[in-house]
């Protein structure tokens, strides 16, 4: 009876009902090949179409755009650029270090661009809640845009988490940064308006 069982055991084992482990492996490699395939062409195509959002261009119009400032309250961006000199700058997300680095120091020079009669608006996808409690906690005496659908960022052609600063004289850009600083933004925004004011 044991030899008899063994048999069946073995006879089990090489009968073609049961496929060959060899099979499954070669299954699972595909499966597994074509998940690296599928991630590297998401991958390929998010940096083609960050690469397709252009950003406005010097000489450009001030875009057309409605936002919402720190209060809550309606904010016609496109129509208080089209007026005077103004700064927009844009930070990935409000009370990180380096945004809160970006947004001090135009705090600090912030009587200088007053006796130069420059406007700012600060940008971020936050909400008005956070925005306003990031304006609070550093004391910062200029508006800031709660951008929570991107419509300010998508008028600039600019991607979510950049750092970009843009100035507009009467409608006009007159000067950008795409890659702009974190403590250094003030002395950046002042060099660039002593700059344009020799070329006026």
């Amino acid at each position: 009876m044991k030899h008899t069982r063994t048999r069946g055991a073995h006879h089990l084992q090489e009968s073609p009902e049961y496929p060959d482990k060899s099979v499954g492996l070669e299954l699972l490699r595909r499966i597994i090949t074509m998940q690296k395939i599928v991630i590297f062409f998401m991958t390929v195509t998010s940096f083609y179409n960050l690469l397709g959002a252009e950003a406005l261009r010097v000489g450009s119009k001030a875009p057309d755009v409605l936002s919402v400032d720190h209060s809550g309250e309606p904010i016609d961006l496109g129509h208080a650029l089209n007026e005077g000199t103004t700064l927009v700058f844009f930070y990935p997300k409000a009370m990180t270090p380096g945004c809160t680095k970006q947004a001090c120091s135009l705090r600090d020079g912030w009587d200088e661009l007053k006796d130069r009669e420059v406007k700012v608006y600060g940008v971020s996808s936050d909400t008005a809640e956070t925005q306003l409690a990031f304006k609070n906690r550093h004391e910062l005496p200029f508006t800031l845009v709660a951008d929570r659908d991107k419509t300010v960022a998508k008028a600039f052609g600019k991607s979510r988490w950049s750092r970009q600063a843009y100035l507009f004289r009467d409608g006009v850009l007159v000067w950008r940064d795409l890659s702009a600083s974190t403590g250094k933004q003030m002395s950046d925004v002042i060099e660039a308006l002593d700059a344009l004011a020799e070329n006026r």
